[in-house]
């Protein structure tokens, strides 16, 4: 039966809905019709999807396909069913195992020459995944380190769509190609004195770490900015006093004064002086910025409290989250478990 199933993940804010994707080839016009409420850029997964499969040294089949998105009546949106729809047709035409896709999930999207590239939002969808029963997650190599914090996963990090199928053939190198590697998920937060160097810009750690096969892998970022430390604020010993307070109890704080007083080089420095997340309390963070897109390039997981602080002129959307078709945090989500700054806030509240 030319009919195959792979699995991926709709992310509706930060969770996760299984998704089935259905392959299904049968005679008739040449083309592929995906159905399943897809949006704009999943619909342009049909032209992707067949030159990668093409330029990927594949055989396409000149049959007519239909792919279908089950539930068909949760809205999928994003590139990164790429994966999953490309396995599946590949799976349909018999060209991968059916068996070898079936307890494995997808993320990924697809270009044209069929090299597999990072989305956003892995760390949930991975989350979600593991819930829902999937102990195997594929994904791009820049994603790996972010979905190998899910404790309980196995992930396989490909580099394109032929080590991918590779993979799923049983021959990991194949025509010179790169092999899929594959990590075990679920380690403890490495603690920061082990590694030695403690460092942040914004709330990021720059010596982010993942434990692939048992060993500490260090992913510094480079060229890292100094970080503000509250031990170079000389004086306002109110001030600093009041900020030591709030940041022990988790309380507000209201900072008046005259321009040039200090009160930003003071708020912007209360995250030195906040402990380092937890395990739990890290990856909660980290998946709010891995949905928003604002995970750093080489950074997999946040570990110091972060730190917004958003322009004065800031709309509503961009401070509580929003937007038209996919509903994005803002900058009060992105300053979960950290601190938000709200300048020149009496002001604004005085105008309006």
């Amino acid at each position: 039966m030319p009919l195959a199933r792979t699995y991926s993940v709709a992310l509706i804010g930060v969770n996760g809905q299984v998704v089935e994707v259905e392959a299904d080839i049968t005679n008739g016009l040449v083309g592929m019709i995906l159905v399943g409420l897809p949006d704009t850029a999943l619909r342009e997964a049909r032209d992707r999807i067949r030159a990668a499969i093409a330029n990927s040294g594949e055989e396409w089949p000149q049959r007519k396909i239909t792919v279908g998105l089950s539930p068909a009546s949760l809205p999928k949106r994003g590139s990164w069913f790429d994966l999953a729809i490309a396995i599946g047709i590949l799976a349909a035409a018999a060209k991968v195992p059916r068996s070898a896709v079936e307890e494995v999930m997808f993320f990924g999207e697809l270009g044209l020459d069929g090299q597999l590239r990072p989305v956003r939002g892995v760390l949930p969808a991975v989350a979600a995944a593991v819930d829902a029963g999937f102990g195997t997650v594929m994904v791009a190599e820049q994603n790996a380190a972010e979905a190998a914090l899910v404790p309980g996963v196995r992930v396989i990090a490909a580099c394109s769509l032929t080590a991918a199928a590779n993979w799923l053939r049983g021959s990991p190198v194949c025509n010179g190609s790169q092999a899929a590697a594959e990590y075990e998920g679920g380690h403890e937060l490495p603690d920061s004195r082990a590694l030695g160097v403690r460092g942040s810009v914004g709330g990021v750690v720059t010596d982010s770490s993942a434990v692939f096969d048992g060993h500490i892998c260090r992913m510094a970022v480079s060229d890292a900015a100094a970080v503000p430390d509250l031990a170079e604020l000389l004086g306002q010993s109110t001030a600093r006093r009041a900020a030591e307070v709030c940041a022990a109890g988790g309380h507000h704080l209201s900072l008046l004064g005259p321009p040039g007083a200090g009160k930003t080089m003071l708020a912007e420095r209360i995250p030195t002086i906040l402990p380092r997340l937890d395990t739990a309390a890290a990856l909660e963070v980290t998946a709010i910025h891995s949905v928003a897109g604002t995970l750093p390039p080489r950074v997999s997981l946040l570990a110091d409290p972060p730190f917004l602080a958003p322009h004065h002129t800031a709309t509503k959307a961009a401070i509580v989250g929003g937007g038209s078709g996919i509903i994005l945090p803002g900058s009060a989500s992105l300053a979960h478990r950290g601190v938000l700054f709200l300048d020149e806030a009496l002001n604004t509240l005085r105008i309006h």
